[in-house]
């Protein structure tokens, strides 16, 4: 049996991990579903999900931040060594403030773009329709990168994730 994992806790693991990267703030609580998706296809995959599984309403502190960060950057690295970092580009649910909608989605995603190129780090993307920019992500992807499979659906995504996976 698989696990779930959820920061700030960094646990070791055996075998790979699938990192469900993509945007938080702003977005569904669509890791919820991933989850649900990729255990009931596979319950023996480790997830590593970034989003918390209960809410958080205050901003976080310098040390919070950074537990965060190097959760977020421990498991990016394990799936990109021994997994799958699969992104699924949300469309945003609500508006927050002086914040531009996936911004730490937008960095990581061209981190692991270029990590797939160099390295060879097995890469899923999904876009839900109105996600924006979706047009641009598309062509340039495909440009780059085109052995990376975009899919359309979170199900798709998932099941994406879980054969290259084992590939």
């Amino acid at each position: 049996m698989g696990q779930v994992l959820y920061p700030p806790s960094i646990i070791d693991v055996s075998g790979g991990v699938i990192f469900l990267a993509g945007p938080i703030q702003g977005a569904s609580r669509w890791q919820d579903e991933a989850i649900r998706i990729i255990q009931e296809l596979d319950e023996t995959l480790n997830i590593a999900c970034p989003r918390r599984p209960t809410l958080i309403m205050e901003e976080f502190g310098k040390a919070e931040y950074e537990a965060q960060v190097d959760w977020e950057t421990h498991y990016l690295r394990k799936a990109g060594a021994s997994g799958v970092v699969m992104f699924w580009l949300a469309k945003e649910f609500e508006h927050i403030p002086n914040r531009a909608y996936a911004q730490t989605t937008r960095f990581e995603l061209g981190e692991w773009k270029v990590r797939h190129e160099r390295d060879q780090a097995k890469l899923v993307i999904g876009i839900e329709p109105g996600f924006g920019n979706e047009r641009y992500i598309r062509r340039r992807l495909g440009q780059d990168c085109p052995d990376v499979l975009i899919c359309s659906s979170l199900q798709d995504t998932c099941s994406q994730a879980i054969k290259f996976f084992y590939q």
